[in-house]
């Protein structure tokens, strides 16, 4: 496995997973189980790494399904699930408890101990890709 500094040619699935070990405590752990969920919730989810730069040559987790589902970013108290159109989303089960100032994005922040509400969240992984197919099958021409 090569370090992180020298993550050049790697996929995105492999630079995840470098991630997840490089965290190595119980933010890798959210990232991992939460992650597996999103597959659960839609197969067909690309895995990506978006947002490269020196102050941050991991990247950030993004999963996409005809545009942007979700990322997933750590800092050092939690583990952020950001949302890009979830404002447009219904969270019947309250899961949204973070980025409330925007029109598009909402985001689930998780700290140290506290665990998602597994259906909840695939609920919300499978609404965001049908909110993202319809408003790709909406702009005609757009490439899939």
């Amino acid at each position: 496995m090569k370090k992180s500094g020298s993550s050049e040619g790697q996929s995105a699935s492999e630079l995840i997973d470098l991630r997840i070990a490089e965290l190595g405590d119980w933010r890798g752990r959210i990232l991992a189980r939460v992650r597996a969920l999103i597959k659960k919730a839609d197969p067909e989810a690309v895995e990506e790494v978006k947002w490269r730069k020196p102050s941050n040559p991991m990247g950030v987790p993004v999963w996409s399904h005809d545009g942007i589902l979700c990322t997933g970013e750590s800092y050092k108290d939690k583990v952020k699930f950001t949302f890009a159109r979830g404002a447009s989303l219904e969270d019947p089960e309250g899961l949204f408890n973070a980025s409330f100032d925007g029109n598009a994005r909402r985001a689930i922040d998780l700290h140290e101990g506290e665990e998602v509400d597994a259906g909840a969240f695939k609920a919300l992984i499978r609404a965001a890709v049908a909110l993202n197919t319809s408003v790709s099958k909406a702009k005609p021409g757009r490439a899939k």
